[in-house]
């Protein structure tokens, strides 16, 4: 929540506005990044997580962040051995909004 606060400058609206959007469009993402990993599109999976990134640095992730951006690059080169890892992350991340 740190990033969240520093962005917002205290403005408690503003923190909740951002959640609210964060927790009614990352579910629908991350659903259909494995819709996309399934299905063995790994450019549309790419895609998903280039979206999902934005959220990764909002919710003060640099380093998860980091790790999506090589791993976005890996999928469009079609490679995606590293599906675990990430579907990680993005449980992480829903478990937190969840808790806000």
């Amino acid at each position: 929540m740190s990033y969240i606060h520093q962005i917002s400058d205290g403005d408690k609206e503003f923190e909740t506005k951002l959640l609210r959007v964060i927790k009614k469009e990352l579910p629908e993402e991350a659903k259909i990044y494995s819709q996309n990993i399934s299905k063995k599109n790994y450019l549309g999976a790419a895609s998903n997580v280039h979206k999902i990134k934005h959220k990764i640095i909002i919710l003060g992730l640099p380093k998860s962040h980091e790790f999506a951006d090589n791993y976005e690059n890996k999928l469009r080169s079609g490679i995606a051995k590293e599906e675990a890892k990430f579907e990680k992350i993005l449980q992480q991340m829903l478990i937190f909004i969840d808790k806000h």
